[in-house]
């Protein structure tokens, strides 16, 4: 068994655990609950992802042990993501937004969120991006059900209060202050006390202290 990060490509997004491999609710227009999967909709999704991947390159990472994902990254510039017009302070539609970060329930708080976070930081740095945008949850609540990022883990990574909110504040990182970062990251991901080969279960925003 060997574990891997590999590009968030179409035919992963079905490895994806539910409601992941489907959910739009970033890609969604209307303006929606902010619920994981209140919006699903698997045919919307691999289109916009064939779009994006077509026009912008790569906009994710997962963690992979063999074949089984144990958790993913999400990232594009925000005009791919119109949810974002429903959210206190713009982010300009060529910036990139952090919009999904997920661990299998099973692989938390060991770390995963982390090293996933430096893999999208390191693939953004060698692509010349020079920011990173995140909307994040700033008040106590089920992060299992939330479709943003804990802000208490923003914060212990660089990010930084762009545009204030009660509750889902908008962060910024300068790409540029996040060097150095671990070369080889795969190495860290196999070295994580992940339990192996346990029951897939739903994935929860990352947000606790791991």
């Amino acid at each position: 068994m060997s574990r891997r990060f590999k590009p968030l490509t179409l035919d992963r997004l079905g490895a994806l655990p539910l409601p992941c491999a489907s959910c739009v609710f970033w890609e969604s227009a209307e303006a929606l609950e902010p619920v994981c999967g209140k919006a699903c909709d698997a045919d919307l999704l691999r289109d916009w992802f064939e779009t994006v991947t077509s026009e912008w390159g790569e906009c994710g990472r997962v963690a992979a042990e063999d074949d089984e994902v144990l958790g993913f990254i999400k990232y594009a510039p925000a005009r791919y993501f119109p949810q974002t017009h429903h959210f206190s302070g713009e982010v300009d539609k060529d910036a990139v937004l952090l919009a999904c970060l997920h661990i299998r329930d099973d692989a938390r708080r060991r770390g995963l969120g982390q090293v996933l976070l430096q893999t999208a930081l390191r693939d953004l740095a060698y692509r010349g991006e020079r920011t990173l945008y995140a909307y994040c949850c700033a008040f106590p609540a089920d992060m299992s059900t939330m479709p943003v990022v804990g802000m208490e883990f923003l914060l212990r990574h660089g990010f930084t209060v762009h545009s204030p909110h009660p509750r889902f504040p908008l962060m910024r990182l300068d790409l540029r202050a996040t060097l150095p970062w671990a070369e080889n990251l795969e190495a860290v991901l196999e070295s994580l006390r992940i339990p192996l080969r346990r029951p897939q279960g739903v994935p929860t925003t990352f947000s606790a202290p791991e």
